[in-house]
Order: C-alpha cells, then structure tokens, then sequence
C-alpha cells in the first residue's frame, strides 16, 4: 500500500481531527490539500520523513503509513498540548513509527537526519538553512513560503536539494499559518509582519512591506490603518469576481516597496499600496477603500488592477521561482 488515495482509506481521518478525548483540532488543514501536499511529497516505503506541524496527528498518520514499518516519520510542533495527544492517537491505533516532539521547527530536528523528504504545515519566514542542511541529497522539501515580506502572501513550493543548494520544482496555490516562537492563540492576526494593530472600536492590522522606512513609533503604519477605517473612501472594482490567489501573487511578485496588506473587517484580507500620507487597498469581497477619492496610492492600485487585467489573471503555477540566498536561508521570489 503506498498511494496517497490509498492510505486516506486507511487513516481515520475523524479520529484525529474531532477525537473524543481532545476535541475538535482548531485551525486545522484542509484534508484536500494535505493530500496534495503529500502527493507531491512522492513519499516512499523505508523512508526517513520530518514535518513540521504536527496538528491533529493526522498528516503524520498518512505518513506513517507510507513509509512503511521500514521507515520513520518525526513530527513536530511548537504546541505541546497537539504534540501530546498526537502522541497518544497514534498509540491508541497501534502506529509506532512515528515520534511526535515539541520543537521549533524552523531549526529543523537534526537528531533524526538526514531526511529523504520534509513537508511543512506552516510558513516560515524564508527557506530555512537548517532544513536544506538536513535534507539527504537528492531528497524533497514541500513547503509554503512567503512571497513578500507581508503576511498571506505565499505560494506551496515543491523544492529539491542536490549537493546542498535547493532548487524549486513547482509551485502552487496555497499557504498555512505562520510558523512562531510559541503556540498561537489568536487565529485571527497573522503570526508574522503586522506592523500595527489596533483592537478598539473593533479589529484591524495593517503590514507594510516599507516598515525599515518607518520610524521607531510605527508612524507610518498607524497614519495608514487609521487612513483606511476612520472615514475611508469606497468604490467597488468594478472588474468582476475576484480571483484572489491570482491577485495575491500578482501584487506580491511586482516586488513594489509600498505593497502594503491589512486585515480591516473579520475574515476580511485586503492587498494594496501605500505611503506615510496616503493609502489603498482591494478587500477580498470586492471593496476598495483609500484616504480620499483623488488618493495616489489609489491610482497605483488601480493601475495595478489594470495590469493584472491584462496579463490574464494568471496563476500562481504561471510564474518562474526562483530562489535567493541569504545568511540564514533562501527567500523565495516570482517573475513572469
């Protein structure tokens, strides 16, 4: 048995998602993406895996059953109530070749490397160093990864790793939540770049990708939310249903110093531009909001909107990837 849609029969998805003893697992991936992030994976019988983000112990189940009893998964989250009952679930079912342990798991885990394959259930700030270091060579690391430095920009990134230098394979349509220092119990504010956060009258946040032009008081940020939720102007785009990955990734990969991203109404994301005195953006429900009608940030915007039009909307999986090194890892960019 080594097919993906083989082992999904397998593995009692419920029992680890909505177990009787734990609950409901919050925030949990979507069992249709796992399934394509392990397909991609091509994990074989007798092979060492890591992934990072243990969650429900669900993932990890589905690789411990494609490794085989000649093989190992190691599983790791920040958060040590997950890890435990992971754990447990796994030895209630009879699975003994998979250990569940709490650890950052940016560092990696080098105690079990090398890996022939690593998966990722969370977003890091770049490609990690430590996890290319621990990779077998010619092995396979699937991850998202940040396509600017603003939170929810991401692409899931198929990556090889020959004589230590990664190389990406493919890319596509996907993210998870931030990879942090210490387990996460606010869902809602992203883990990573929030420039400025404001919780009264209601909830708002804002991330500008020019935050090393700011000052120490976050002027900016702060003079751009408040520009956005006290007396903005509204229109709507008037371009149709939005396709919001491919927007997302078109306005990531202009690479413009000014992107800005803001999270304005509950479960709402919003990508545009903006400055120290003006301020624009596209929310996920069709709304633009800006400082004023006569806004430069708003005439930014929309030539952006302009441009995405006409290059097709295209889709993540359209762009060439590319990654950068850096001191502490590789940061992953797309052109078209």
């Amino acid at each position: 048995m080594t097919a993906v849609a083989d082992v999904t029969r397998a593995v009692p998805e419920r029992h680890y998602t909505h177990h009787d003893g734990r609950g409901v697992t919050p925030h949990r991936s979507n069992p249709v993406v796992i399934h394509r992030e392990i397909t991609t994976l091509d994990v074989q019988e007798g092979m060492n895996v890591v992934e990072f983000g243990t969650g429900s112990g669900y993932s990890g189940a589905l690789l411990s059953e494609l490794v085989g009893n000649s093989g190992h998964v190691t599983s790791l989250d920040i958060d040590a109530y997950l890890v435990r009952w992971a754990g447990l679930i796994h030895s209630e079912r009879g699975v003994h070749n998979i250990r569940c342990h709490v650890a950052d798991g940016t560092a990696g885990f080098p105690g079990r490397a090398p890996y022939d394959r690593m998966v990722a259930w969370c977003t890091p700030p770049l490609l990690p160093k430590a996890w290319v270091d621990q990779v077998a060579d010619d092995g396979l690391i699937v991850a998202p990864l940040p396509i600017a430095a603003v939170p929810n920009m991401t692409v899931v990134a198929k990556i090889r790793v020959r004589e230590g230098e990664p190389a990406v394979e493919a890319v596509f349509t996907g993210g998870y939540i931030e990879a942090t220092t210490s387990p996460k119990d606010n869902l809602d504010l992203p883990g990573r770049w929030v420039d400025w956060e404001n919780r009264v009258p209601s909830p708002s946040w804002i991330s500008i990708a020019w935050r090393d032009a700011d000052d120490h008081w976050n002027t900016g940020a702060r003079t751009a939310l408040t520009r956005l939720t006290k007396d903005a102007y509204t229109e709507p785009y008037e371009g149709g249903r939005l396709d919001w990955p491919s927007w997302r990734t078109f306005a990531a990969a202009r690479a413009d110093p000014q992107l800005t991203m803001a999270g304005l109404s509950p479960d709402l994301w919003a990508i545009g531009h903006s400055t120290a005195s003006t301020a624009a953006v596209l929310q996920q429900d069709g709304q633009i909001l800006a400082d004023r009608p006569d806004s430069p940030s708003l005439a930014v915007l929309r030539d952006w909107l302009t441009a995405w039009e006409s290059a097709g909307r295209p889709a993540p999986e359209a762009y060439t990837a590319a990654l950068t090194r850096g001191a502490k890892g590789w940061d992953l960019r797309l052109t078209r």
